[in-house]
This record gives structure tokens, C-alpha cells and sequence, in this order.
């Protein structure tokens, strides 16, 4: 008896479904649902996005992942039964997905066929380099909403209050707060500008006399520890500055985009 190419499993309420064996081709088909087909391509595309997510290529896998896959169709055809490919908030949402698909293959495409060169990503190094500086600082900080709840911290600070203590009942910086304000060592740069003026300003062991503002509050500073800074060497660093230099790059792109783009 000859043997279909797909068995075919009645579902009780979603329709039928002819899966076709892992192992054959099927004309690039993985199962037909209802009479729509499944590409291999469609199968070939969840897997690669997996395998980027650390899943193994495996039987167990692209079996799991083509149940999925099925079970999404028959949802699908059971939305548009209902006409809710119709509805006008479903339609936008498709729009604005389509519109992503295509910003990121054309952001891929960009990065694709524009190498960054190996002098480029040095000079780009050593920009960062510079910006960074030559030394790195140990802080802590206690971060509020107002200059006087600041003032008084400061006044609270010069009367023998402990720094980690207030931090931990007063900042509103829940990063930091839970250890004493501490930031780790860093350099100033990676600072907002006030903040980084304030603290390179500082001595070891020091704190600022008066509230520091920022976009993100007030902020009272104090330095712990200052070190020399140790750069990590370019072969570390290389992705990120290749990276950095795209970005740049494809920002100058969209921005001439816009710039001869007719907007009315």
C-alpha cells in the first residue's frame, strides 16, 4: 500500500492538519494546515532566530519549534474567520511590524556593506581614550529631589552623620542606595557633566560643601579613592568601537534621509 506523503490528524474544532515527516522536503513545505502551507523557509528562519538564542540546531528542537508553527497557523485562520484581520487597530499593528521588519533589514543591509576600516576603529579607540581620561574615582553619592532635603544632608553629614547610613534612608537612587550611595570605580566621563565637575573637584575622602544638580536631582557627593586609570587594550575593545563607529555612521545616514525626504 502506498503511503501518503503527509499524515493527515483531524483537530476537533480548529481543522486539519497534514504534517509532513522531519526529514522530508515536502517541495519546501514542513505541514499544510487547513490546505495552507507551512514553508521550510518560514521553519528554517524560527530555528536560525533560536540557534541566536543559545537553543541547540536539534530533531527535538525544529520538531517543538514546527509544533509552534502549526499551532500559530491555526490560530491565524481562526482570527481572519472572525474578520479580525479587518479590524483597523489589527491592520495598523501589521503596518507598523512590516514597517520594523524592513527599518531593521535595512539597518543590516547598512552595516552589511559599510566595513569599518582598522585605522577608523584605532582612531576611534583612542578618541574614547581621551575622553575617559587618565584616572578613575571610587564615589558615592545620595541622591534627592530637592536642594534643601540636600542642604540638610549636608549639614546632617557635618555633624557626624554616617554617608552609607543616610544614603541607605534617603536616596532616591535605588541602584546605589541599598550600598551606602557607592558607584564603583569609574571614570568622571562616565558622568553627566555637573556631577563630573563636582567630583574630580574633590579630594580623597572629601564631600561637597554644597548640593550638586543634575537632571536627575540633587545630588551630595563623596569620593572615596582615586586610582590611576588602566585602559583595556584595543583587541578588547575592538567590537564595541566597531559598533560605536555604525551607529554614527547610520545616524548621519538617517539623518540625511529625513533631510531630503518630502514631509508634509
Amino acid at each position: 500500500m502506498r503511503l501518503s506523503k503527509f499524515l493527515c490528524v483531524p483537530l476537533t474544532v480548529l481543522g486539519l492538519v497534514c504534517v509532513a515527516p522531519l526529514n522530508a522536503q515536502s517541495g519546501g513545505t514542513v505541514a499544510k494546515v487547513n490546505g495552507v502551507a507551512i514553508p521550510q523557509s518560514r521553519l528554517d528562519l524560527v530555528v536560525k532566530a533560536a540557534t541566536a538564542q543559545g537553543q541547540p540546531d536539534s530533531a527535538e528542537v525544529r520538531n517543538a519549534l514546527r509544533e509552534n508553527l502549526i499551532t500559530e497557523e491555526i490560530l491565524a485562520q481562526e482570527a481572519i474567520k472572525k474578520g479580525l484581520d479587518r479590524s483597523p487597530e489589527v491592520v495598523t499593528q501589521i503596518d507598523l511590524a512590516r514597517q520594523g521588519i524592513l527599518i531593521r533589514a535595512y539597518q543590516a543591509d547598512f552595516m552589511r556593506n559599510n566595513p569599518v576600516s582598522d585605522s577608523e576603529l584605532r582612531k576611534e579607540y583612542e578618541s574614547v581614550k581621551a575622553q575617559m581620561g587618565d584616572k578613575e574615582y571610587k564615589a558615592r553619592h545620595i541622591l534627592v529631589e530637592t536642594e534643601q532635603e540636600a542642604k540638610d544632608l549636608v549639614a546632617a553629614l557635618k555633624k557626624g552623620s554616617a554617608f552609607d547610613k543616610l544614603a541607605g534612608e534617603r536616596s532616591i537612587d535605588t541602584g546605589s542606595k541599598s550600598n551606602g550611595g557607592e558607584l564603583g570605580w569609574s571614570s568622571a566621563a562616565v558622568y553627566v557633566k555637573p556631577f563630573a565637575d563636582a567630583l574630580i573637584r574633590l579630594k580623597k575622602g572629601e564631600t561637597t560643601s554644597q548640593p550638586v544638580q543634575s537632571p536627575f536631582g540633587w545630588h551630595v557627593i563623596r569620593l572615596d579613592d582615586v586610582r590611576t586609570a588602566v585602559p583595556p587594550s584595543f583587541e578588547e575593545v575592538k567590537q564595541n568601537m566597531q559598533q560605536r563607529v555604525l551607529q554614527r555612521k547610520f545616524a548621519a545616514v538617517v539623518e540625511s534621509l529625513r533631510k531630503n525626504a518630502k514631509v508634509e
